[in-house]
């Protein structure tokens, strides 16, 4: 990410404009310290709406299944399934 000065960003804006196009961030600043950063509208798209995370969409997910009466395995149903059995543990030393 660049940075310029208050003063350099109105002097230069239509320039700054482009870079931040192509995809890279502009840090204001104001007596060296930032104030502000200009992004692309796709990246402020981005962070506005942020993705939803994995388990966001599988409770979602669940959830919309649960109102068409989709049948769903029960956890219980696999604990027979899985392998009860002592395993050897490694020598890590």
């Amino acid at each position: 990410m660049s940075e310029v000065s208050v003063a350099d960003a109105k002097a230069h804006l239509t320039r700054l404009l482009q870079q931040v196009e192509t995809g890279e961030p502009v840090q204001i600043t104001r007596r060296g310290k930032p104030v502000a950063v200009i992004l692309s509208q796709a990246d402020y798209q981005r962070l506005a709406h942020p993705r939803r995370s994995f388990v966001e969409f599988v409770n979602e997910w669940r959830a919309a299944m649960a109102e068409q009466d989709a049948a769903f395995a029960d956890p219980q149903d696999f604990e027979g399934l899985r392998d009860q059995g002592e395993r050897p543990v490694p020598d890590l030393g």
